[in-house]
């Protein structure tokens, strides 16, 4: 078990977005998160107590999360002297980033030198099978994306606890490094080698009862050139009955891809229909989740209004409306 509380280390994060592991520790198991700790020129701020290694130790903080999720996941050497100074000082690390704590030997001998812990959650910790394909007991659902990091996270948090509040059976299912060190548990899916993606899936969403729904964390986009492949095997894994089609409307490309516009709702929508149908023949998209936190009021209800007509699906920001319609469709 990770020790609580955390100190969540932004490092350098060049934008809001790049702290997104932090940003979700904050909003959904706010009373874990101590205070945060920023680098000079960190462009990310949770609105959380800034905090030096010796304040982060005197508050009683026991382990240090790295809370950034940069592209290729690497640990940069600019942060290495505050992860061994927390080591130092009696702090555990959590992090995780593809860059394993434990291949950084500076970190791992300042670890075992003052007997503290290195938590790298996205090692994959038991063996999936392969995929079978064979027909699982329950209801599951799957959101997906028009792009990487537009909401599908917090769309699946926010539809469990707006199920819980009406006490319907359901379960969210944490697949990358963020919903595990929210919620304690799942499958690191994008560091499962890609033969056993779609078994740690169905390994991760058990047959159960009828009316349990297990709530799938989404992954990428089935238009990202980069991490595609995670989301067609959480998709043939998970064999959604339903699906939420996630967007964040201000995006000039696909993140990470300058070259790539992104998707619109509608092509995602079809796309990833199409895939689900092929092992489960009755899957439905059911409603549509918008990121609108770069938009006004106005804009944003403008926009989630014009989305409605257009698709003819409800249409919510989990944060800003709730996501209440949406789980109304999916349990109709």
């Amino acid at each position: 078990m990770i020790a609580q509380p955390y100190l969540l280390f932004l490092g350098d994060a060049p934008d809001p977005l790049a702290a997104k592991v932090a940003q979700g520790i904050k909003d959904w198991n706010p009373a874990v998160a101590a205070g945060q700790l920023r680098l000079p020129g960190c462009k990310a701020d949770m609105k959380l107590t800034d905090m030096t290694i010796d304040e982060a130790v005197a508050a009683g903080v026991k382990t240090l999360v790295i809370g950034v999720a940069n592209r290729g996941g690497l640990i940069s050497d600019t942060w290495k002297a505050v992860l061994k100074e927390a080591l130092e000082k009696g702090m555990d690390i959590a992090s995780g980033l593809h860059n394993l704590l434990r291949d950084e030997p500076e970190l791992v001998a300042a670890a075992k030198a003052h007997g503290r812990e290195l938590h790298d959650v996205r090692i994959p910790t038991v063996k999936y099978p392969i995929a079978s394909g064979v027909k699982r007991k329950g209801k599951r659902c799957l959101a997906v994306g028009t792009d990487c990091s537009v909401g599908k996270m917090y769309t699946a948090l926010a539809m469990e606890k707006e199920m819980a509040k009406r006490s319907i059976p359901c379960t969210f299912r944490a697949t990358g490094q963020t919903g595990i060190l929210i919620t304690g548990g799942g499958v690191p899916l994008d560091a499962v080698i890609a033969d056993f993606m779609a078994g740690s899936i169905e390994w991760l969403t058990p047959d159960a009862a009828d009316d349990h729904w297990d709530l799938i964390e989404g992954q990428g986009s089935l238009f990202h050139a980069s991490y595609s492949g995670v989301t067609l095997a959480l998709i043939h894994g998970g064999q959604p009955d339903a699906l939420v089609v996630c967007h964040e409307p201000t995006r000039e490309h696909m993140r990470g891809l300058p070259d790539y516009q992104v998707p619109s709702i509608g092509a995602v929508s079809d796309l990833a229909l199409t895939m689900a149908k092929m092992v489960n023949a009755g899957a439905k998209v059911v409603g549509i989740s918008i990121n609108t936190a770069a938009m006004s009021d106005e804009e944003a209800a403008d926009y989630l209004k014009a989305v409605e007509a257009e698709y003819g699906l409800p249409t919510c920001d989990p944060f800003r409306t709730g996501v209440g319609p949406i789980v109304d469709a999916m349990m109709a």
